[in-house]
């Protein structure tokens, strides 16, 4: 009976947790032994008696030090440390985000003690994975929170109002990148009755983006700004100064700016520059998801709230986790559908052969799998 061991995060902010009482009583119904560690679940309101209730066993102290030791199977939210990846028994399975480029140690003693780990951002985007697609179902949480954090630091509405003291013209906001936390964005912002632009390279997303009611801002680009998997690609230097002079033009009369542009593999590109936000109005709001990435504002910080020229810019590392139930939710449904699909016979079979556990698998059998991360290191 294999077992499956969730621990807690250890990471401060990160509310989430890999598996919920509701993929706890399904796996423990496949036949796995699922192990959680005491209080892991509070941050998003699962309790140690609903994972009793599912079936779970509830452990603390020595007995979750011990756990590290004998699952066969550890799920996890956030990167793993490299303390921790120490603990993993050697050949052991790791389910998780890993954010490689930036946790090459854990990746390094993975590698070494044998341990397949499977990178939740590493599922390739192909219809038979969109169950197990956590980067979709997390970006478009994020996509959500951005709007409400918007309009809660906003110093005006966001919708038109008429009342008997005269009218309130609705927001205006500007979107970039019509993504999965794009398209949630436009749809939050929307249904909220502001005004909202959305600019993006790929003229694909255009019919998308108005079906949500946006307005799309076209790019005279010489060829399509999608690249591999759907993603947008990097641009050349002219390019990137040729969108950012169009999109001047809607930021410095925006009231809100939310960024959301990642190119896979890449630091975020650069659309807002410290000149456009010292164009724009005081009052205005800029929150920009792609912060963990170097951001798309020249002038936000991970983890901090900052003022320049009377323009709030927030850089929140993980609007995820500031709706943990759902968030949790989704995020271990995806892990649930990518670890019953190895199932056979009642065994995890890891088979190479299969697209998506080549593309997910990082570390498998001493080596390291991905090749900007073998790189890398």
């Amino acid at each position: 009976m294999p077992q499956v061991f969730v621990p807690k995060e250890v990471v401060e902010g990160e509310t989430r947790i890999a598996c919920t009482p509701e993929t706890a009583k399904r796996y423990v119904k496949e036949g796995f032994e699922v192990v959680v560690e005491s209080d892991a679940g509070r941050h998003a309101h699962f309790t140690d008696e609903h994972y009793r209730n599912a079936g779970a066993k509830i452990v603390a102290g020595a007995e979750a030090e011990a756990a590290w030791g004998s699952a066969d199977i550890v799920l996890r939210v956030y990167p793993i440390t490299p303390e921790e990846a120490s603990k993993i028994r050697e050949g052991a399975i790791l389910i998780g985000f890993m954010s490689p480029h930036k946790n090459l140690e854990s990746v390094r003693i993975l590698r070494d003690r044998k341990v397949s780990t499977m990178a939740m951002e590493l599922v390739p985007r192909i219809s038979r994975a969109q169950t197990m697609d956590a980067l979709s179902s997390q970006a478009s949480i994020s996509g959500y929170q951005a709007v409400l954090m918007a309009a809660t630091y906003l110093d005006k509405y966001f919708p038109l109002l008429m009342t008997a003291a005269g009218t309130i013209q609705p927001a205006k906001i500007v979107i970039m990148g019509a993504g999965v936390a794009g398209l949630q964005a436009i749809a939050t912002a929307r249904r909220l009755g502001a005004v909202v632009e959305v600019s993006d390279i790929r003229p694909a997303v255009k019919e998308q983006v108005e079906s949500l009611g946006g307005r799309f801002i076209d790019f005279p680009l010489d060829e399509s700004g999608e690249g591999e998997g759907g993603y947008a690609r990097e641009l050349t230097p002219e390019q990137l100064k040729a969108q950012q002079k169009i999109v001047r033009q809607k930021v410095v009369a925006a009231d809100a700016v939310i960024t959301t542009a990642l190119v896979p593999g890449r630091p975020a590109p650069k659309l807002i520059t410290a000149d456009m936000v010292a164009d724009m109005r005081e009052g205005a709001v800029i929150v920009d998801l792609a912060v963990e990435q170097g951001g798309n504002c020249e002038l936000s910080k991970s983890g901090e709230m900052v003022l320049e020229h009377g323009v709030t810019i927030i850089g929140h590392p993980n609007l995820p986790a500031a709706t943990p139930a759902d968030a949790s939710l989704l995020y271990s449904r995806n892990i649930q559908a990518l670890l019953l699909s190895t199932l056979s016979e009642g065994e995890v079979v890891l088979n190479l052969e299969d697209e998506i556990l080549d593309g997910v698998l990082l570390t498998h059998n001493g080596e390291v799998r991905h090749g900007p991360t073998a790189e890398a290191l």
